[in-house]
């Protein structure tokens, strides 16, 4: 298949020529590259263009050198250059210029705030940067497609993950790559840092690892612990589903679920929708479907699968289970489903084809026979994108100062996002709202916050103006 391009493959050309700017841009079109971008109303002209690879980007730089009377004069690489001292950054909020400050931020004023807090730790969730804080703490095993390619590979990664804290949610976030794969390393070196935050987001650690890791964590701290690679994932698939299940009038206790891909988020995504009503579901891995007696290349975390799936024991094929499959939701490998197996679904079939960058089965092979298609891509309509999530379960936990996430802020977090869209709004393309709508990380740190406090897993409000007001 051929990849469209990308703004992750753009780059910055500053061109000298004798041929004008639309001359130029259109030698950058034959060359397939899309000009998001000119400037220039003489010699040199600037483009910014996006590209398909590392490969056609060198294709294009040398389609302009090329030609004739024509220099490139310089040639970045936007996404190597956005990374240049890494992403984010710490500020200040106080002005230390301003009169008096430094004797309030630091010595001797800051002693008083330090007692304070010894005397109640808990003021520390008002008077610290634990208020808002989360650590993103991966140990580099499983990031993105790239597999375990350790600590310091991964810390861009997590750079971004930051971002996406404070850009959808206003969440202070900080990454924290381990240089240990030893569960009982990351286990106490999170707990030995947990004064200091107040969440903790687990991220790109592989299966099965992670689910002992985040099941010791959430036992042993008290505040919230939420692996997104698990369970963001299936909170937006959820939202997508909830809606998904209106437009085809199905039922969630008479779905018949197909899940392709039994590892962290696969699981994730089985136990949302078993919470939220699902009866019938039947889960693989590459060894074939998970069932009760299966003994080929199991672990604990398949182990509680096979308990609490696959009611009937069905030990067939992937292909032979989606006959009369309600909904498929893939989060394996590519090309693994054909439009023949769609085909021989139950009506209106719903297809959730979650790997990346190419779903196990493709919109446009799908579609002819599928009701709804939705993928983990942004070209495509229905796109479940764990920034739906994230951002707004820590928004709500802090605020409420959560001392977890239960599975029903979970599912209240998922009814949020479903409910974003409105009825008129509805349809096959538009099951689930974009991370760019307004008013999703609010909506969803309400819900949460709200069951929260109904699961008496919210403390006490503190009062800040008391921390201050002398009157």
């Amino acid at each position: 298949m051929k990849i469209n391009p990308s703004p992750s493959f753009s780059i910055d050309l500053r061109v000298e020529s004798s041929l004008s700017r639309q001359d130029l841009e259109n030698i950058i079109a034959t060359a397939e590259g899309v000009c998001v971008a000119s400037q220039g109303i003489e010699s040199p002209y600037g483009f910014t263009v996006n590209c398909r690879d590392s490969e056609h980007q060198q294709q294009i730089f040398q389609t302009l050198e090329n030609t004739e009377n024509t220099t490139v004069i310089s040639a970045d690489e936007i996404t190597f250059r956005s990374h240049i001292g890494g992403k984010i950054e710490t500020f200040n909020r106080l002005d230390l210029h301003a009169p008096g400050a430094m004797s309030i931020a630091y010595t001797p004023g800051v002693a008083r705030v330090c007692s304070a807090i010894h005397e109640d730790v808990t003021r520390a969730d008002a008077l610290t940067i634990k208020k808002n804080m989360v650590a993103v703490v991966s140990d580099g095993t499983a990031v993105l497609g790239l597999g375990d390619i350790g600590p310091e590979a991964a810390m861009p990664v997590m750079e971004g993950k930051a971002m996406l804290f404070k850009g959808f949610g206003g969440v202070d976030a900080f990454p924290i790559c381990l240089a240990t794969k030893d569960p009982e390393e990351i286990i106490k070196t999170v707990k030995l840092l947990a004064p200091t935050f107040g969440g903790i987001n687990l991220e790109d650690i592989s299966a099965p690892r992670c689910f002992e890791i985040e099941e010791r964590l959430k036992a042993e701290l008290d505040i919230p612990v939420f692996h997104d690679d698990q369970h963001g994932t299936a909170v937006v698939s959820l939202a997508a589903l909830f809606n998904a299940l209106k437009i085809t009038g199905k039922k969630m206790e008479e779905l018949k679920v197909i899940v392709n891909g039994v590892g962290s988020a696969g699981v994730a995504c089985s136990k949302i929708m078993l919470e939220a009503g699902v009866k019938n579901l039947i889960g693989f891995d590459r060894t074939g479907a998970i069932y009760k007696g299966r003994t080929e290349k199991m672990n604990f975390a398949k182990e509680w699968f096979a308990e609490h799936t696959n009611p009937e024991g069905f030990t067939g094929s992937l292909s032979e289970a989606m006959h009369g499959a309600d909904l498929f939701l893939g989060v394996s490998a590519p090309g693994c489903i054909t439009a023949e197996d769609v085909k021989n679904m139950a009506k209106d079939p719903i297809i959730f084809a979650m790997a990346n960058p190419i779903p196990e089965i493709m919109p446009e092979e799908a579609l002819p026979q599928a009701r709804i298609m939705a993928t983990g891509r942004s070209d495509y309509p229905n796109q479940i994108n764990n920034v739906l999530c994230f951002p707004g379960i820590f928004k709500g936990a802090l605020r409420c100062r959560a001392k977890s996430i239960s599975e029903g802020m979970k599912v209240a977090a998922a009814h949020a996002i479903a409910d974003l869209i409105p009825a008129d709004k509805l349809c096959e393309e538009y099951i689930i709202p974009s991370v760019f709508d307004e008013g999703v990380a609010d909506a969803v740190a309400d819900a949460v916050e709200k069951v929260a406090r109904e699961e008496g897993l919210a403390r006490p409000r503190i009062d800040e103006t008391a921390l201050y007001k002398i009157k």
